[in-house]
């Protein structure tokens, strides 16, 4: 079984509750449950989470503890954007080292239990999408804590890693399923018929255009609009090439949709994320795909 989980800074809370539900019902860590994990931006730090076997509910609770020390609020956010970034990278940066240690990609492909993993990364030098794997000697020696930072280092919140690597969202992979399906046919040889992925969302905003919106709307009230609109296309985008080019595949899109944007660094609302994660988990647990406009998820139930 393989996983893609999306990016969404501390909503990743969100995916983590649910995943706890799924350990939860089926008795084992999710290190147990999915052979391949892709994820970009917080659905790398779950990712890495699974391959180094990290439980779902160790990770909410990593979540919780700390949120507030990655996204504080400082005078430098409160100067934004007079400061090139929100936040020091330091607090993350030392976060990551404490629970991955010294791990290296390429030793989560020599251990014993061995997850394949896939970690995206916009490299800025090199003007292209980075799929780091422990498998390919490239990155063998990369730590997963390098990997994990530069794919969730969004511009203007963090600076970016080495002067070149950003959130692999900066891409067309904020959403990584197609990403997840292509390892796991042209990569790892699963056959497609036999292989389920499952692609999770970290919750999506209520859409906000209406005529009334529409008629009133000032120029700058299209910025957030409009790049909303295209976050949304690309995410929907992905999930069309995988109901396209792996017709077989046991795919399935789990989504919850959010009464009020939530976002990437609001720690103040992580209460109100357990309860959505706990939703979520619930919808997984009940097979309760995704709708996605112009596109059918309806499979059969898996357990």
């Amino acid at each position: 079984m393989a996983i893609a989980i999306d990016g969404g800074g501390i909503r990743g809370l969100i995916v983590t509750r649910a995943l706890s539900a799924l350990e939860a019902y089926l008795g084992k860590p999710v290190h147990d449950i999915f052979r391949l994990a892709a994820g970009t931006s917080t659905g790398s730090i779950i990712s890495a989470g699974i391959a180094a076997g990290l439980s779902a509910s160790r990770m909410s609770e990593l979540y919780r503890e700390l949120g507030a020390s990655i996204f504080p609020f400082t005078l430098r956010k409160l100067l934004f954007p007079l400061t090139r970034y929100r936040y020091s990278s330091k607090p993350f940066e030392n976060a990551l080292t404490n629970h991955f240690g010294n791990l290296k990609m390429g030793d989560i492909w020599a251990s014993s239990s061995r997850v394949d993993l896939v970690i995206t990364a916009y490299d800025l030098q090199e003007n292209r999408t980075r799929f780091v794997k422990p498998w390919k000697d490239e990155y063998a020696e990369w730590p997963v804590m390098k990997a994990v930072l530069a794919s969730c280092t969004v511009p203007t919140y963090f600076p970016a890693v080495e002067q070149r690597f950003i959130d692999g969202g900066v891409g067309a992979y904020s959403n990584p399923c197609y990403v997840a399906a292509y390892e796991a046919r042209e990569c790892m040889e699963w056959d497609p018929a036999e292989t389920t992925l499952i692609s999770i969302g970290t919750g999506s905003n209520p859409y906000e255009f209406s005529a009334e919106k529409i008629a009133l709307s000032w120029a700058w009230d299209w910025i957030g609009r409009v790049l909303n609109v295209f976050s949304q296309s690309a995410y929907d985008q992905q999930v069309h090439l995988v109901e396209t080019f792996f017709e077989t595949l046991d795919f399935r899109r789990f989504q919850i949709g959010l009464k009020a944007p939530i976002e990437m660094d609001d720690v103040s609302r992580m209460d109100e994320m357990e309860v959505y994660g706990e939703r979520l988990g619930q919808m997984i647990l009940n097979d309760q795909v995704d709708s996605v406009p112009g596109i059918s998820l309806k499979k059969p139930a898996i357990y």
